[in-house]
């Protein structure tokens, strides 16, 4: 089935109405991945779980986000990226209903599983419906709005552990699935008002519609992924039979998207498309750099340190605060080029810090890495973001953004595992120092990565 395109004019194409719903719909992923660290001690409990098994809760978001970012990309060329946005907020409604009134453990992971679908669906089809409205109305590259997309998954950053610790503290952990029922219905009245309807379908038949799924195309790259997920997210115990799986699933990708007539992932524009390829590589050294230095400290500072929970989230207040603040100039100003050497500069400084640092340093240490941190989160995710933009043909923005998502969640797997391998058993000012050496060197890559680019916008047109 096509789509035909029709043009929508408005002497302010991206007004709240537009873009409001797109914003909260994109910040509920990582809002949900955040607040379910407060419920786990309470699930274990009530379902007579371990640490270990309630921690699924968490991968199997991760998991599912990571697999289906990208499908839902390529779903919304296919039915329009506002039904496909809509229908990813029905699955996020039916998650929190089915999660809210759990009788078992596994109708919880079954919750988390939807609502790693449901909100997989959110960010590229946004991002489709942003090019789309800035096509029609040639405004160029939509700086602020892009801005606006980083800025609030800084701000859901912020208050996505305290939202969780106040609905588990006031109304137990229940409350972390039943707040999507709330959530899921305001971001569906509002995406019904402000956001235009996709075109009319033009009705195929389904030899046509399954070949334009690319349905063997999808289950490749779900079976790649997650054998790539698995193998990082277990390198302190490495499972070495997974690597011979990814390498022989993605060589089955490849070779089939490449005979595909209408493949998931046109892996024949993306090995052309080098540029795009390097802003996929900086996006997931940026994320591991980023969440190793974040999860890495926050486990030192309580365990060597020994500063409570509460004294580690006011440390690391700045790190969002300043993120925010940053991508708000960057934005504005449409700055691409510069602001992703910085972040790999503000990551070696960072780097820096850390090995000067031992458990006893003074608080002002601390909160000067913070900051150091929240310098690198704020360069890098507008600039990222927009790289991505100019880089990507507009038919090919939903998957290509997708993809874009998926490599950060390769990059946050993978740090787990790292701050595994560094730490041992315990956050010691030794396993410290050797995270810092490792974060140094992503932080050189990402720079050189950022110079050697020549490719790279100094702003957006």
């Amino acid at each position: 089935m096509t789509r035909h395109t029709t043009t929508h004019t408005s002497p302010k194409p991206f007004g709240w109405r537009f873009t409001a719903p797109l914003l909260l719909g994109s910040t509920l992923n990582p809002i949900n991945s955040s607040m379910i660290a407060t419920g786990l001690v309470g699930i274990g409990v009530d379902f007579h779980t371990g640490p270990g098994t309630t921690a699924t809760l968490i991968s199997v978001l991760y998991l599912c986000s990571a697999v289906m970012q990208p499908t839902m990309g390529k779903l919304s060329t296919i039915f329009g990226p506002r039904r496909v946005f809509l229908g990813g907020i029905v699955i996020l409604l039916a998650a929190g209903i089915v999660g809210a009134a759990a009788p078992s453990f596994g109708f919880l992971l079954l919750s988390r599983a939807l609502i790693g679908v449901g909100t997989a669906a959110a960010y590229p089809t946004a991002m489709a419906l942003v090019r789309k409205r800035a096509d029609e109305a040639e405004t160029g590259v939509p700086s602020r709005v892009l801005g606006n997309f980083s800025i609030a998954a800084q701000i859901t950053t912020v208050f996505g552990l305290p939202l969780g610790g106040i609905l588990t503290g006031v109304f137990g952990w229940r409350a972390l699935f039943a707040v999507n029922i709330p959530l899921a219905v305001i971001t569906m009245i509002f995406t019904l008002i402000g956001v235009a309807k996709d075109e009319p379908m033009v009705r195929e038949g389904r030899a046509r519609v399954l070949a334009a799924l690319d349905i063997p195309g999808i289950l490749l790259f779900a079976g790649t992924i997650t054998s790539l997920l698995l193998f990082l997210s277990s390198l302190t115990a490495p499972v070495w039979w997974l690597l011979p799986v990814v390498v022989v699933l993605a060589a089955g990708l490849i070779v089939w998207e490449r005979r595909a007539s209408r493949p998931l992932i046109d892996v024949r524009m993306l090995a052309g498309n080098t540029p795009l390829q390097r802003t996929y590589l900086r996006q997931m050294l940026a994320a591991l750099g980023i969440y190793s230095a974040l999860y890495g400290a926050s486990q030192w500072m309580e365990q060597s340190a020994h500063l409570s929970a509460s004294a580690v989230g006011l440390v690391l207040l700045p790190l969002s605060g300043l993120s925010i603040v940053i991508a708000r100039v960057v934005s504005r100003r449409g700055w691409v080029r510069w602001p992703l050497i910085l972040a790999g500069v503000a990551l070696v400084l960072t780097a820096g810090v850390m090995l000067t640092m031992t458990h006893d340093s003074n608080v002002l240490v601390l909160i000067g890495m913070s900051l150091l941190f929240g310098f690198t989160n704020g360069f890098s995710g507008f600039a990222n973001q927009a790289a991505l933009y100019v880089q990507t043909p507009a038919e090919q923005t939903a998957v290509a953004s997708g993809l874009y998502r998926t490599a950060a969640y390769i990059g946050a797997i993978f740090s787990a595992s790292l701050i595994g391998l560094t730490f041992g058993d315990a956050a010691t000012d030794d396993g410290f120092h050797v995270l810092a050496w490792v974060i140094g060197a992503l932080g050189v890559g990402i720079m050189l990565l950022s110079i050697l680019d020549r490719k790279i916008p100094r702003v957006t047109a």
